[in-house]
């Protein structure tokens, strides 16, 4: 994937691809007269061998926001982080092996849902099966008319 082309998301040119090191793209983005290098989870990436164009599922300003390299090294933890993948949100030797993907999620649905203040579904779920909850409204809502609307 060396020297091929970089497009972001929503279609903006990147760069090109420097190397391919330890699950990450290493890419170099010039903008005017700097030159930076960000590496990019291989999670987040498609290469098109035909086109010599790697695409990606992240878009160009999640990826200059992120973490750029240093003296050619970057920081794993830092970059897993900036994109929310678990291996920047736990410490890898505290688990057992098999237990850890790199790019798995940081959180799965329902930590998120709790962390944004949501009932997690299946909570929900468990609490209507018990009685404790309504479900809710069935069949199509009935909209009640404009009362400021003459007939």
């Amino acid at each position: 994937m060396d020297g091929y082309e970089v497009i972001t998301s929503d279609d903006q040119k990147l760069g090109k691809v420097v190397r391919v090191a330890s699950g990450y793209l290493i890419v170099e983005h010039k903008h005017l007269l700097k030159e930076r290098h960000h590496a990019i989870p291989l999670a987040f990436a498609h290469a098109e061998d035909a086109d010599q164009v790697v695409r990606l599922s992240v878009s160009k300003v999640l990826i200059e926001d992120g973490p750029e390299l240093k003296d050619g090294e970057f920081d794993r933890k830092a970059v897993a982080e900036h994109y929310g993948l678990a291996e920047g949100a736990v410490d890898p030797e505290t688990l057992g092996e098999g237990e850890l993907l790199p790019d798995d999620p940081a959180l799965s649905s329902e930590q998120e849902e709790l962390r944004l203040g949501i009932q997690p579904e299946a909570q929900r779920i468990a609490r209507i099966h018990r009685g404790d909850e309504e479900p809710g409204p069935r069949g199509r809502q009935i909209i009640p008319s404009d009362p400021h609307k003459e007939n």
